[in-house]
């Protein structure tokens, strides 16, 4: 199921005890909230599109095949660049939802923890 959100979108495609792989869709020019995680690791692969990766005070040029790993409670963030960036995530952790997520910026007003 795609849940959308004001940066693009999300879809959850395989879960089972201790990962997670979504699929994740970053409109061209936007960006989701420059947040962290305290239960779960993250890593990312660029499947198609432009844009940025942060991770822990440094951008990495996202284009296809850049493979990124984000530890726990590592500050991160994707943005959108000349295209939409469409993104693969594999989480790892003991919980694995959208409540852990601690938003540290946000451009669409909401919630900051």
């Amino acid at each position: 199921m795609r849940v959308e959100r004001p940066w693009g979108w999300y879809e959850d495609l395989l879960e089972a005890p201790g990962y997670k792989v979504k699929r994740l869709m970053v409109r061209r020019g936007c960006q989701f909230s420059l947040q962290r995680h305290h239960h779960r690791s993250e890593s990312w692969t660029v499947v198609s599109g432009d844009g940025g990766l942060f991770c822990d005070n440094r951008w990495h040029d996202a284009n296809p095949g850049l493979m990124l790993s984000i530890p726990c409670g590592a500050v991160h963030r994707a943005r959108g660049g000349q295209q939409d960036l469409l993104i693969l995530e594999v989480q790892h952790g003991s919980l694995l939802s959208e409540d852990d997520i601690e938003r540290l910026q946000d451009d669409y007003g909401r919630v900051i923890s």
